[in-house]
């Protein structure tokens, strides 16, 4: 049985149903990022409350700290860290090759010095997927390399060859498992049209349960980031879920949509959040800004998260430019909850038949500021 049921397609925008071991998905989704355990500064049933569906975790935090084995031992990183709805979690392999030093590849694995502590480390596609297993994830991503930007096609031909192999291996060893959960395969690439297509089309010959398109939002401008994204989709299957791997701004994720996307995860809205940024319909507010100080008016009219239907602007403010620890936490509530309802009206209007004119109308309206388009990573 697919784990993916498409619903309704309009000119390519899909709306679907992803069904895990924990309940189901409604696509399309926005996930919020809980890279070490937790979504910063939100507690899971704020998490919930704001409509949240799926939250992700990643392997190489956590096998760094606390380690899965304890979290295994805690119960699995459901219990661990209260949350009791479906759980991606990243293979690591972006983790590795971003922030760890001194690596060492080989078709084996990664050999390196983790950034805490410098204490040698390995990952391989077997090791990625054993951590994953303890974590006891719902989605789990194969173990990839994901090539800098810029390269040339030879090193990013050699990268993805050497992703193909490792994608394999990890297909293999969850095939002598008693059972599983979801395992998504990642394409790469880089801008390569002709290895965008290559890496879907051996992606597809292995088998997995959903597909990724990885190495975007790397560093590479917009356009190319569309452009790797509609070098991969068209050669993945229509009856799979399909996730764009940490992108990006609201229109960015409309616009993914609108290019048969079903997935998406991203930092900004809480790492904007930390800097006193809240997302509105038509850009970015800075509220330390001092137009603020006296703005009697919530983030958003017709927002209806806690901290629109109770703070003005002004008091957001106030904590914001007071350093409280509650300001960073009512706009981590506000832009997650901008993010998942962006997702949700996007389902909305592809069931009606309605996204084109919505897709339209959204990015004409919104302004990106200089620090999203800076910070989609």
């Amino acid at each position: 049985m697919k784990a993916y049921t498409l619903v309704a397609d309009e000119s390519g925008a899909r709306a679907g149903i992803l069904q895990t071991r924990r309940g189901e998905i409604q696509t399309p989704v926005f996930m919020p990022v809980g890279t070490q355990a937790t979504v910063k500064a939100m507690s899971p049933e704020e998490l919930r409350t704001i409509g949240a569906q799926v939250i992700l975790g990643n392997t190489y935090h956590l096998h760094v700290r606390p380690g899965e084995k304890l979290i295994a031992r805690m119960g699995g990183l459901h219990k661990f860290m209260g949350w009791d709805r479906p759980i991606l979690t990243d293979s690591g392999g972006y983790q590795v090759f971003s922030l760890a030093r001194l690596r060492k590849i080989s078709e084996e694995g990664v050999r390196f010095q983790n950034h805490i502590d410098g204490t040698p480390t390995f990952i391989g596609p077997e090791t990625s997927m054993e951590i994953q297993r303890d974590l006891g994830s719902d989605i789990v991503m194969a173990f990839d390399e994901c090539p800098p930007h810029p390269c040339t096609h030879e090193q990013a031909s050699t990268s993805l060859d050497l992703t193909l192999r490792w994608a394999l291996r990890c297909k293999e060893w969850w095939a002598k498992q008693e059972s599983r959960p979801l395992v998504f395969g990642i394409t790469q690439g880089s801008g390569y049209a002709d290895l965008r297509e290559g890496s879907a089309r051996a992606l597809v010959d292995i088998g997995f349960d959903g597909y990724a398109i990885g190495g975007v939002s790397v560093g590479e401008p917009e356009a190319e980031m569309f452009h790797a994204v509609e070098s991969a989709v068209p050669f993945l299957p229509a009856d799979h879920a399909r996730y764009a791997m940490g992108l990006g701004t609201p229109p960015q994720l409309i616009e993914m949509i609108a290019r048969g996307v079903d997935m998406f995860d991203c930092v900004l809205p809480t790492r904007l959040a930390r800097n006193g940024t809240a997302f509105t319909a038509l850009g970015t507010i800075n509220l330390k800004n001092a137009p603020f100080a006296d703005d009697p008016r919530p983030i958003e009219e017709g927002c209806t998260c806690h901290a629109c239907a109770t703070f003005s602007r002004a008091y957001l403010r106030h904590l914001v430019k007071a350093e409280e620890i509650l300001g960073l936490r009512l706009l981590s509530i506000h832009n997650l909850h901008f993010y998942i309802n962006l997702a949700r009206q996007a389902r909305e209007h592809i069931l009606k038949g309605t996204f084109q004119p919505f897709r339209k109308e959204f990015v004409a309206r919104y302004v990106p500021s200089r620090g999203e388009t800076a910070s989609a990573g």
